[in-house]
């Protein structure tokens, strides 16, 4: 009888999941510049892809057959889940209930959230708007991905061109953490112990895509190793787990971290040697507890999101795909 913990049931699940991606990974840029219509902010629009693809799989083993149209359904998926966001955003709200009392939720996106909610545009006006003006889609299939009517989404469009606006750009409503300092200071010593040790034993540390680990002692073996040594072994291996092209020029030299502001919030920019010069190929973002790190999450295999936000900081970006197992097939797009 298998039980949870055999082996085989990972793997499976693995399998299963690469297979969904051989579809709906090429549409994965298409889905980010969506959902950053949608949200109005690079990280908010790399959380609901990340957070749709994962609904995606699981609607789709769900399913009796496939989607006629991926790239619609893809659509479709990333709306509810918005909107669902934007709704509960908007009780907490008017509820008076502080965002994130309930486990897993974000307040810092909550509060963006409302923002919007409360702007210009209603939920079904703005992605009425993307779908429509934005990607060309008809008037029946931008019903079909907002659940309505052709007339209920003519009515949307009617109101809502020409009030699109993008959000502002905070500033920093306060002074870098210490911890980050700290953080910093460790990882371009090459010091994990130090590194580990930042961590609130009650830690996530993610690589947003590919993995999670708890707690400083996995994270050490996994996440936090790979993000201090892995660029040696991926330069021996001929790019390791991303295919070989995304590697040309890099040297196996450890990269060092760098604190910028970014869109009102600090951000950690990932510099990596290169034969022409340094470049910027992770991102991480660090919640504080104190002098701790509660939540580490590090963007790799991230490309439109790392595209986006160093251009925004006017610095030189190198891209890693968005597949982190290796296959030759799978070249870079």
């Amino acid at each position: 009888m298998t039980t949870p913990n055999e082996p085989s049931l990972p793997r499976t699940v693995q399998t299963s999941w690469h297979g969904f991606l051989e579809t709906y990974e090429p549409l994965r840029t298409d889905l980010y510049r969506y959902c950053r219509h949608l949200t109005r902010s690079p990280w908010d629009a790399e959380d609901l892809a990340q957070d749709a693809l994962a609904r995606a799989f699981v609607t789709l083993g769900q399913m009796g057959h496939a989607p006629p149209s991926p790239r619609a359904w893809l659509f479709k998926v990333a709306s509810n889940l918005w909107i669902d966001r934007l709704r509960r955003a908007r009780r907490e709200e008017v509820g008076g209930v502080v965002a994130g009392a309930t486990a897993g939720d974000d307040p810092r996106g909550a509060r963006e959230a409302a923002g919007t909610l409360i702007g210009q545009l209603s939920p079904q006006e703005r992605a009425a708007v993307v779908l429509k003006d934005v990607f060309d889609l008809s008037l029946e299939e931008a019903a079909d991905v907002l659940s309505t009517t052709v007339g209920a989404v003519k009515a949307a469009l009617h109101r809502a061109r020409g009030k699109l606006v993008e959000a502002p750009v905070e500033e920093p409503s306060a002074p870098r953490p210490a911890v980050l300092d700290a953080f910093c200071e460790a990882f371009n010593a090459g010091d994990i112990d130090r590194v580990a040790a930042l961590l609130l034993d009650t830690s996530s540390v993610e690589v947003v895509g590919a993995t999670t680990q708890y707690g400083p002692e996995a994270a050490k073996r996994t996440v936090l190793y790979g993000m201090l040594f892995g660029v040696q072994r991926m330069v021996a291996a001929g790019g390791g787990g991303i295919h070989a092209p995304f590697m040309q020029g890099l040297l196996p030299k450890a990269p060092r971290v760098e604190a910028r502001v970014h869109r009102g919030s600090w951000v950690l920019l990932h510099w990596y040697a290169h034969q022409d010069g340094e470049a910027v190929r992770g991102l991480t973002r660090i919640e504080p507890d104190g002098d701790r790190v509660s939540r580490l999450q590090n963007y790799y295999f991230t490309p439109d999101l790392i595209a986006e936000v160093c251009g925004e900081l006017g610095v030189p970006s190198r891209l890693n795909g968005s597949r982190w197992w290796s296959e030759a097939a799978h070249l870079p797009r």
